[in-house]
């Protein structure tokens, strides 16, 4: 891919029936289900990106078998039923929270040491209420350079984790919370888990939703989740849900530029909590309507601003922020300082675009205020944050000359976009 691409407005309403890749929080969850699985589990219609690569890369190093067929989006894993084959690995994971995060919890059930690090970016990413959870637990787990961020190192050479009663504060990344969660059933005493802080639930609701389709039960009650230990997870023949969050640039599209854009195998109980961001739309004047088939957006090119609360869809923040401008009134975004801990800074990066573009934007301290303005197209730097780069191309099918600096950056999650994007047609 080239240093920049430019967005062709699509010059009129839309017409488009869209196939979205497998989500890839469902996709990264599903393939450590499947590792710790007790035999082989096929995941199908999964997300095939670098985030989903550096996780299969990782579980490899671990000393697990997996086939892969990126084409199709097919993952054949042969579980080991909660045992980690490696005693010792040196993993890498480039800028992939999600592997990251998880991977510390899941190698709780290993015997050695293990070192996990990833590019500079997540260097810089906050890992510490994590380690001071699997801490409280009584692992050994610990930053290599004493900044509460990656590298990380499980040192498991006295004898792996048993479980018990912890608290961990969520603020910063739900995240955390999956990554005890999920290992726990295998833990022998289980995990009795105070989350504290807001967070974006949703996520954590997937979590515990996947986890009782692998054969794992839980509870919860208010910030208190209970997973008994001693369980075992299943084999299962899986089919991931197209991505929720890919789908959120499509059904901006229909509402910024007018027109129908249909989006296929996303129903109405997803497991996905960024299916909310559909409500959002709704309320700035486009219309859902839920088929059999997925979902159908409707707009008329015509936007109202909304106030919302976006903590627990945090992912979200930079496809509103980047429609935000064509609004008739202002839109303030709430609740999501801790993006400034994602991939970018991306309250910082978003403030930052949406003044390049003309648009009259404050930057608060947990979000964003955007008054109605009159943008301008302008080179979009992208911070290699797949987000920044697909929201702003939404913007563009509709601000003539707009230009997205590093496309490549969207691998990360969603290879395609840009011909996808290419694809659409008006009616």
């Amino acid at each position: 891919m080239s240093d920049e691409i430019e967005i062709t407005p699509v010059g009129g309403p839309l017409d488009a029936q869209i196939a979205l890749p497998g989500s890839k929080s469902i996709t990264n969850r599903a393939l450590l289900l499947a590792s710790m699985a007790s035999g082989r589990s096929i995941i199908e219609a999964g997300l095939a990106s670098d985030d989903t690569q550096f996780m299969t890369s990782a579980l490899r190093g671990l000393g697990f078998n997996l086939e892969v067929d990126e084409g199709i989006g097919r993952f054949i894993v042969d579980g080991r039923g909660g045992a980690i084959p490696s005693t010792s690995a040196d993993l890498f994971v480039g800028g992939a929270g999600t592997a990251m995060r998880f991977l510390v919890g899941f190698l709780t059930l290993a015997r050695g040491k293990f070192r996990i690090d990833g590019n500079q970016r997540m260097r810089q990413r906050p890992i510490g209420p994590l380690l001071d959870a699997i801490q409280g637990l009584g692992g050994s787990v610990y930053s290599e350079r004493d900044n509460r961020c990656p590298p990380v190192v499980v040192d498991n050479s006295r004898g792996i984790l048993s479980g018990g009663e912890v608290s961990i504060d969520a603020r910063e990344s739900s995240q955390f919370v999956s990554a005890l969660l999920m290992p726990a059933a295998l833990w022998p005493r289980g995990l009795k888990l105070s989350v504290k802080g807001e967070t974006a639930r949703p996520f954590v609701d997937m979590t515990l939703a996947l986890m009782e389709l692998w054969g794992v039960h839980s509870h919860v009650e208010g910030e208190l989740i209970v997973v008994a230990g001693g369980q075992s997870y299943r084999p299962q023949q899986f089919v991931v849900e197209a991505d929720a969050s890919a789908a959120s640039y499509f059904a901006a599209a229909a509402a910024l530029v007018g027109g129908r854009v249909k989006i296929q195998r996303l129903t109405r109980n997803s497991v996905q909590g960024d299916i909310a961001f559909l409500e959002v739309l709704e309320r700035m004047g486009a219309r859902v309507t839920w088929t059999s088939e997925g979902i159908e957006i409707t707009g008329t090119g015509e936007l109202t601003g909304v106030d919302v609360s976006m903590t627990s869809i945090p992912d979200m923040v930079p496809t509103l922020a980047a429609i935000a401008p064509f609004a008739s009134t202002p839109t303030r975004i709430r609740g999501v300082a801790f993006i400034q801990h994602h991939e970018s800074d991306r309250l910082r990066a978003l403030a930052t675009e949406l003044h390049r573009i003309g648009a009259k934007v404050q930057l608060l301290d947990d979000g964003l205020e955007v008054e109605p303005s009159n943008p301008i197209p302008a080179a979009i730097e992208t911070y290699d944050d797949h987000r920044i780069a697909m929201s702003f191309a939404i913007a563009g099918l509709k601000l003539p000359g707009m230009v997205i600096k590093e496309p490549a950056c969207v691998a990360k999650t969603f290879p395609r976009f840009f011909e996808v994007l290419g694809g659409l047609a008006p009616a």
